[in-house]
């Protein structure tokens, strides 16, 4: 996939050359290409003013005009193409006032990182770095381009940025790009909003490294004016299984072990997704079968038939020290085993015992019916029966069946 965007990215720059304009890749392509990490983001940067973009192809979207960013749908995939451009002073924190479309050199110094900052021109495969961002690429490092503290008053998220290009790449924040996080990770809020730190948040799970990212985080200060309720508490203990984790796990899984006893404060803080407060209540209700001696078989299929059971005993069996870790899954593993075929059940929803059966014993639709046929489910798995004749003859022998 990534060669079929290279191919479609570099034949947008090419119309853009044949009509009189440059056209490059930018930022994070470039960084990625250089480090031999394939990626399919290709923003693409250029001389073609927004007006010219639209008119040189026909299916764009004006994602940003007034900031000279239009996308270009291009055999159905999207690429972000923008002008190059000088920014005006930024009052809010996040935005500039307002943007002059400028010249490739003056685009690149007003961007966050070195490593960030280079072009390569598809066309004649060379790449144009006005910023030292190869050197620091191959000294692994990141480094602010100019001033650090003026880039981080710019735009206040650029400093949750570097810690999240820090832990993705293993690489460290220079030392002046750093005192200049500590010295105003005071003022992150309320420039940046808590859906673009969740976004963020979101970046940096879906790579390696999340629990090195919020140590980071932690230990330049950002973390306390991000969730004010971490204040104190040890982050390095609670990711500390965060390596052992399945690597598609969720964002919202991850921050749970930061807040183990207040899950639905967090959904509310973050502004959760219905999906992501639907995987937490799931979580959070669980824990008992965990917790309790004695729980049944009928509990057991019931979990193990929802969506989200094998990613809650991953996490569960991530926080347990080897060998312990593998008694645990292969218990698990076992039980589910001789569930199966109740949880296949369970699943599809085709009870052994129906209302239409119990109808035909001469139990009424009603409170006693619904009795009935839960307790016909809990008799049938806990005791493996799969005949629904012998369940019956079971629910006879019971005083609710009088």
């Amino acid at each position: 996939m990534s060669k079929i965007h290279y191919l479609l990215a570099t034949s947008i720059c090419q119309t853009l050359f044949e009509a009189g304009y440059v056209a490059y890749f930018a930022g994070g392509w470039v960084r990625d290409h250089l480090l031999g990490h394939p990626s399919d983001e290709i923003d693409i940067a250029t001389s073609a003013p927004p007006h010219i973009i639209q008119e040189l192809f026909p299916r764009t979207i004006p994602v940003g005009i007034a900031f000279g960013v239009v996308i270009v749908i291009h055999e159905g995939v999207n690429f972000e193409v923008a002008t190059f451009r000088k920014d005006h002073p930024y009052h809010d924190g996040r935005h500039p006032d307002g943007v002059d479309f400028s010249t490739p050199e003056k685009d690149a110094v007003r961007r966050d990182f070195t490593i960030n900052g280079m072009f390569f021109d598809p066309l004649n495969e060379f790449i144009y770095d006005y910023v030292d961002g190869r050197n620091d690429l191959e000294k692994g490092v990141i480094r602010a381009i100019g001033n650090p503290r003026e880039r981080f008053l710019e735009d206040r998220l650029r400093m949750i940025r570097a810690c999240r290009f820090s832990a993705r790449l293993v690489f460290p924040i220079e030392e002046e790009t750093e005192a200049a996080i500590k010295e105003l990770a005071s003022t992150l809020l309320p420039a940046v909003s808590m859906e673009r730190i969740w976004q963020e948040f979101n970046k940096m799970a879906a790579y390696p490294h999340f629990d090195r990212a919020l140590i980071q985080l932690n230990s330049l200060g950002l973390m306390e004016h991000i969730f004010p309720q971490l204040k104190g508490v040890d982050i390095e203990k609670r990711v500390s299984s965060f390596p052992y984790f399945p690597l598609d796990c969720p964002t919202i899984v991850y921050l749970l072990e930061l807040f183990p006893d207040t899950p639905s404060e967090l959904c509310e803080y973050l502004k959760a997704t219905n999906e992501d407060k639907k995987l937490v209540t799931f979580f959070s209700k669980s824990a008992e079968l965990f917790s309790q001696p004695g729980i049944e078989n009928y509990q057991w299929a019931h979990f193990y038939a929802h969506p989200h059971s094998k990613l809650l005993i991953q996490v569960r069996a991530a926080k347990i020290h080897p060998p312990e870790r593998l008694a645990f899954l292969e218990e698990h593993a076992v039980r589910q085993e001789q569930l199966k075929k109740h949880i296949k059940r369970i699943k599809t929803r085709t009870p052994l015992v129906t209302s239409a059966i119990l109808e035909k014993e001469g139990i009424a639709p009603g409170k006693k019916m619904g009795v009935l046929l839960k307790k016909a489910e809990q008799i049938g798995v806990n005791e493996n029966i799969e005949d629904p004749s012998t369940l019956i003859k079971r629910l006879k022998e019971l005083s609710l069946w009088d």
